[in-house]
């Protein structure tokens, strides 16, 4: 069959409108409407509050302003983190007046239930509370804290308490900075209960405990060897170690395990602050012990209060946290200079191809990194 040569047959009409197809018609077809809504209107860009604005809102504990403020904090913009350094700045005078409680535990314990319950109990005495999470390995998980916190279900909904999902990308040191600054920003808005609740067991216990007052740790029974299922860095950390699940036929179980719990514990060296930690056991599905537990807590506070203890180790924290920005802001400076990346590259090639050693290597990648940001005196910075 011969094709129609003329160009608009095949571009504009159907070719079984040619003379040669006589008696076929193709109508048209419906024009296409634009991919884009015509009228559509866009709306503005949302204005961003100004430093004082955001201050403002924050000290009147106003929510949306506290978000956006953590938001900043959160960011890897250097606009951003100098905004939210500033805002910091004005808070900091307003903070300090909370109780900082970090949370921990296996997977499968229960935080999430155990918080929502913990959390209702503190807003029945009153104030305001503040539940962040420190979750470093949310970048490869993707955030299951998210999922933590639609689990909170009545928490979630009060409107004195305020659920925050940690970052989710970044170092362990960037993530636990950014809980730290955001803590802060908690407290000028009159959140007078911090919980700091960390995904898992590991590294991240170690960056809770720099920044909080009480570490409590959740365990369950009935899981084997009880001892076993915990680091013994961490049950050294704990102040409070509180058992789930000590219900129905589990009672007994709970009760073993706290005995287990209390004899190690015997046999760890004396805490700094003088406090003996408790083993406790509860039931937070069915909200019971809760109680106890929050009195177990109270009693901490009162002793280190009394003490000196709880100023002591506020000022301890606040200086760690200085140097861990100090090295963190130097790492980044670090990774980032565009000729030190490619330096790197060929260095690393070197060393894995046994042309140079490691430590040859880093001395030159080191070498020129202060060369450059520190040039001698009279001479222009390359």
């Amino acid at each position: 069959m011969e094709q129609c040569s003329h160009p608009e047959h095949h571009d504009l009409h159907h070719i079984e409108n040619d003379e040669q197809f006589a008696g076929l018609t193709v109508n048209a077809g419906v024009k296409q409407p634009p991919s884009v809504n015509p009228y559509l209107t866009r709306r503005p860009k949302r204005r961003q509050p100004t430093v004082n604005e955001l201050v403002e809102g924050i000290l009147k504990g106003d929510t949306m302003m506290l978000s956006r403020a953590v938001t900043l904090v959160e960011s890897l913009v250097p606009e951003h983190q100098a905004k939210a350094q500033e805002v910091i700045a004005h808070c900091l005078p307003h903070s300090g007046r909370s109780r900082r409680i970090g949370i921990t535990g296996v997977p499968g314990a229960g935080k999430s239930t155990s918080i929502d319950v913990f959390g209702l109990h503190v807003l029945k005495e009153g104030g305001k509370l503040a539940v962040l999470a420190i979750d470093p390995s949310s970048e490869r998980t993707k955030g299951s804290i998210l999922g933590d916190k639609t689990r909170m279900e009545r928490l979630a909904v009060h409107p004195k308490a305020f659920i925050r999902p940690s970052p989710s990308a970044g170092s362990l040191g960037g993530v636990a900075r950014k809980t730290r600054e955001t803590i802060v920003l908690c407290e000028a808005a009159g959140y007078d209960n911090i919980f700091v609740e960390t995904v898992g067991v590991g590294q991240s216990e170690t960056a809770v405990h720099s920044m909080v007052d009480f570490f409590l740790l959740i365990q369950l029974a009935g899981t084997g060897d009880e001892l076993q299922g915990i680091k013994r860095g961490i049950m050294e950390m704990a102040d409070g170690i509180v058992i789930n699940k000590a219900d129905g036929d589990n009672i007994d179980r709970a009760r073993l395990a706290q005995a287990q719990f209390r004899s190690a514990l015997h046999l760890f060296p004396a805490t700094a602050s003088g406090w003996k930690p408790e083993v406790l056991t509860y039931s937070g599905y069915y909200e019971l012990g809760i109680a106890e537990v929050w009195e177990m807590i109270d009693r901490y506070f009162a002793h280190v209060k009394e003490n000196g203890y709880f100023d002591q180790k506020r000022s301890e924290q606040a200086r760690y946290w200085m140097y861990e920005t100090i090295n963190e802001q130097l790492r980044s400076h670090f990774y980032r200079n565009p000729e030190i990346e490619r330096l790197l590259q060929i260095k690393e090639g070197a060393v894995l191809g046994n042309r140079e050693s490691s430590f040859t290597a880093a001395r030159d990648v080191l070498d020129i990194y202060f060369a450059n940001t520190f040039p001698p005196q009279g001479t222009a910075k390359g």
